[in-house]
């Protein structure tokens, strides 16, 4: 059974699959100005739109998103250049992703200057046109030297304009499990156990009183001394030192 999604008023579950061969021939009459095949071949491929834009679910109105992607989806097909030994899909995807991107940073409310924005569309659009080119992936320090720039400069601005990402954000999907970004990340900081240790202690302080409570976190937490919590807490040095030791002793209890 074909899974149905309509978005922007468009019953994916309907739209036909082309074959390998049938693109390449609709590409080559799209080439000598068939715009008839030209919309047609665009209709089939609104599908890898959709697939393209479920990664950013969440992110913006989903709809938005799709009227974005075939935008992207337009360009790949009038810049496609059929002589390359390339799929049309692998050509598309990073065409339809990067409008996607272009739409999300400018729309995101952290507000970048012009003059970085600017800087870092230009990296953007001659890293675009060197790849083209060349085939391969080019280094920072290769489109700085296209645009006469500090390499420094054009790393900065791309990370200024760069997606915020999430830890829960899928970056492999097999047929089984799939993977996050935390998945791949490991730090003695941030194992499990050092998570659970964590856990436990915030629930051992959640049991002191509020006096130790705040006389823990103020020596231990914000490294204060036992002079300077004595005076923003209004009692003496030696009080403060006795509620310091009883607070200790029950969190060693508390976490054993």
């Amino acid at each position: 059974m074909k899974r149905k999604v309509v978005i922007c008023g468009v019953d994916t579950s309907t739209l036909p699959k082309l074959t390998n061969a049938q693109s390449q021939q609709l590409l080559s009459s799209i080439r000598s100005g068939n715009d008839s095949d030209r919309t047609y071949f665009i209709t089939c491929n609104l599908r890898l739109v959709l697939s393209v834009i479920q990664r950013y679910a969440g992110k913006a109105n989903m709809e938005d998103l799709f009227q974005v992607g075939c935008v992207g989806l337009i360009k790949s097909v009038d810049n496609f250049n059929t002589e390359l030994n390339v799929r049309f899909s692998t050509y598309a995807v990073p065409m339809i992703v990067g409008e996607v991107r272009r739409y999300l940073r400018e729309s995101n409310s952290m507000r970048v200057s012009r003059g970085i924005r600017d800087v870092a569309y230009r990296a953007l659009k001659t890293r675009e046109e060197m790849e083209k080119e060349s085939g391969i992936e080019v280094t920072v320090d290769e489109i700085a030297s296209q645009l006469s720039l500090p390499a420094y400069k054009v790393a900065y601005c791309l990370d200024a304009i760069s997606d915020t990402v999430s830890l829960s954000d899928s970056t492999y999907n097999g047929d089984e499990d799939g993977m996050t970004l935390q998945d791949q990340l490991f730090d003695k900081k941030t194992s499990e156990s050092v998570w659970a240790e964590n856990i436990t202690l915030k629930e051992a302080l959640d049991n002191l009183n509020q006096r130790e409570r705040d006389i823990v976190m103020k020596r231990y937490f914000q490294d204060k001394t036992q002079v300077e919590v004595s005076g923003e807490v209004g009692l003496s040095q030696a009080q403060v030192s006795r509620l310091e030791k009883n607070a200790v002793s029950h969190l060693r209890q508390s976490m054993l």
